[in-house]
């Protein structure tokens, strides 16, 4: 029986995408650079800004402007966070079941925290716990978060589903005795070797399985 669903944020809950184009994007054109396709930048979203600096710049971390590009980024964000972002279609009306069924619900993300709650606070989303990359010593695919998420919430592991768009976050359920869910909307692509539990193709799915 289940009694607490965790999600990933970025490509799971939120469509975040767009806001860390314009970002990247902005940036490029910032430093002379011509900007890169949205469909170039929606993969590499959950590896976070430094990925995209590298991508978009061609150049990886040993690079002198690196660690400058990489903090105006996050800036240029910060600043757009919820320019374009948006809750997925049909997640909202997900979370009002879930209350309605007194189901506790969280989020499990890398992203940092103050990008996390900024972004929550901004779109109005209030879930019973939110545990960040920078929350602990390590994020996914390790454990910890997760098992951090159900000590917060006094719940077994046994009684959770971890939804995410990555192969990191089944990895991440897998090491924590979490079912898991991967949803086919997000970012990753989703393939048969991410060993998921169950495979989400839209938010009302979950609501059945339940």
């Amino acid at each position: 029986m289940t009694n607490t669903l965790l999600f990933d944020l970025d490509g799971t809950l939120i469509d975040t995408a767009p806001d860390l184009a314009y970002a990247l994007n902005v940036l490029l054109l910032e430093n002379g650079v011509d900007e890169k396709p949205y469909e170039d930048i929606k993969p590499l979203v959950a590896f976070g800004g430094k990925a995209l600096v590298s991508m978009g710049f061609d150049c990886d971390e040993s690079h002198p402007e690196f660690v400058n590009r990489h903090q105006k980024l996050l800036q240029i964000y910060t600043d757009n966070i919820d320019k374009h972002s948006k809750i997925f279609a049909g997640i909202e009306r997900l979370i009002k079941a879930l209350q309605a069924q007194k189901i506790l619900w969280g989020i499990v993300t890398n992203k940092p925290e103050n990008l996390t709650h900024l972004l929550l606070h901004k779109l109005n989303i209030s879930p019973d716990v939110v545990v960040c990359g920078d929350t602990l010593a390590y994020n996914k695919p390790h454990p910890a978060p997760l098992l951090y998420a159900c000590a917060q919430l006094a719940v077994k592991p046994s009684t959770c589903w971890f939804i995410g768009d990555d192969k990191n976050d089944m990895l991440a359920g897998k090491n924590a005795g979490i079912k898991t869910a991967a949803v086919t909307y997000g970012y990753g692509k989703v393939t048969p070797d991410w060993d998921y539990d169950y495979l989400i193709h839209h938010p009302k799915d979950i609501q059945e399985l339940i």
